[in-house]
């Protein structure tokens, strides 16, 4: 069974606008490193695992060039077999995929969502996003729309 692996920049954000459950409702369960948690600085749902990462030459390699927290998921992500990490940072997306990794972001799992009828309005939360300053350009607000057949 698939492992999720989240930064913590998706759970402050669907935290923000109310809809950490969605992580839930299409996984079940994730996983997290120790410095997400310490990042995220909020109580943990009784879905959300934290794990200790092993290779820590690996995550001080990362982080030459990520945050501590992007670091510790994709060293943790190298560590567990069938993977996906929940990723929103360019660098850190590039990264993990130009370690072997399948990542996906706060967006992905909205549409994800829209497609397994999870929720109804990915422009809804589109806009509850943009409230909070999630950054999302007008060309990939578009782009999300009409994948999620809203317009």
């Amino acid at each position: 069974m698939r492992k999720i692996i989240s930064d913590t920049s998706c759970l402050i954000v669907l935290s923000r606008i109310r809809r950490l459950n969605l992580l839930k409702d299409m996984y079940g369960e994730i996983w997290i490193p120790e410095k997400v948690k310490e990042e995220f600085g909020e109580p943990l749902k009784t879905w959300v695992q934290i794990k200790k990462v092993r290779n820590q030459k690996a995550v001080r390699i990362l982080e030459l060039h990520l945050d501590p927290g992007e670091s510790e998921v994709i060293a943790l992500g190298l560590e567990t077999e069938d993977s996906l990490l929940i990723l929103d940072d360019n660098k850190a997306r590039n990264s993990a995929k130009g370690l072997g990794l399948k990542v996906t972001g706060t967006l992905g799992i909205i549409l994800k969502a829209k497609e397994k009828k999870i929720i109804t309005s990915v422009s809804e939360i589109i806009e509850d996003l943009t409230r909070e300053n999630f950054r999302i350009s007008n060309e990939l607000k578009r782009e999300m729309l009409k994948l999620a057949k809203e317009k």
